[in-house]
């Protein structure tokens, strides 16, 4: 059986699956039903690790063990398979995540925090930074930066990626507003972006950004995130942030932002239009 290696990565990363399994579950695909050693054979796993590889298989639900002599397998419909991989994510998640809840308040996030606040005390300022890589990790991150905001979140952004700020920010943001911090989102107001920025101004002052083309994020005058390239230009996992927390930055960036804030339009203005 000749299958693609692309092919075979890409089931291993959308299923969780190991080298042997991919093998051993596409080569009993193109069979419906086979032996053990058959789908050795076809798969190029070794002899001895193919019955564990089936066990596996069949555990998650991709095969089903036909009783008789020889023991033989069969194939489940992908669409099936899909469905019953659904279920196994949603349920390894929820476990997690239990898991995870089940260490507030508990000993073992007590002496991790107790380790990090021991070793934060040996950073200079200057080391509090570094490279974000990948759209996820840096909106992640963002998350967690404005979330401890105290006073401040001043955010200049893109038209699309307000729409995304809309989809990952927008709880946090509203949370902090109810508790009086001042938000500010500048960015750029197309047909795409005008109901997003309408949604934001409910509880978030909105200007419209003209000429300036930037994307980051100010906390408290304290803390920032920003951009090193265009996102019209970059695939999400080759964008790059770059963290830094020193207020003297951040302190001269929010005043210049607050400057150019003055002469930025309403978002009004332009929704009406549009």
């Amino acid at each position: 059986m000749i299958v693609k290696e692309e092919f075979l990565n890409q089931l291993r990363q959308l299923f969780s699956l190991n080298l042997y399994e991919v093998r051993i579950w596409t080569a009993l695909l193109s069979r419906g039903i086979s032996t053990a050693g058959e789908l050795s054979e076809i798969g190029d796993v070794p002899r001895s690790r193919t019955y564990d590889v089936l066990e596996s298989l069949e555990k998650k639900g991709f095969i089903v063990m036909k009783l008789g002599k020889p023991l033989n397998y069969v194939a489940v419909e992908p669409q099936e398979v899909v469905e019953r991989a659904k279920k196994l994510v949603h349920r390894d998640a929820k476990d997690q995540v239990k898991k995870l809840e089940g260490l507030r308040g508990g000993d073992l996030l007590g002496e991790l925090d107790s380790l990090y606040k021991q070793g934060i005390e040996f950073i200079e300022p200057s080391d509090l930074s570094g490279a974000l890589r990948g759209r996820h990790n840096v909106y992640t991150h963002m998350e967690s930066m404005i979330k401890n905001a105290k006073k401040s979140v001043y955010i200049m952004t893109s038209s699309k990626g307000l729409v995304r700020k809309a989809e990952a920010l927008k709880p946090t943001l509203q949370a902090l507003a109810k508790k009086g911090v001042d938000i500010r989102i500048a960015a750029p107001i197309d047909k795409e972006s005008a109901t997003v920025a309408k949604e934001f101004s409910e509880f978030a002052k909105i200007k419209v950004v003209d000429k300036l083309d930037a994307r980051f994020c100010i906390v408290d005058d304290t803390e920032l995130v920003f951009m090193v390239m265009d996102d019209k230009d970059v695939h999400p996992t080759y964008d790059v942030g770059i963290w830094v927390n020193t207020p003297y930055f951040a302190s001269a960036l929010s005043n210049l932002y607050n400057l150019a804030w003055k002469n930025m339009k309403d978002v009004s203005v332009i929704t009406k239009s549009i």
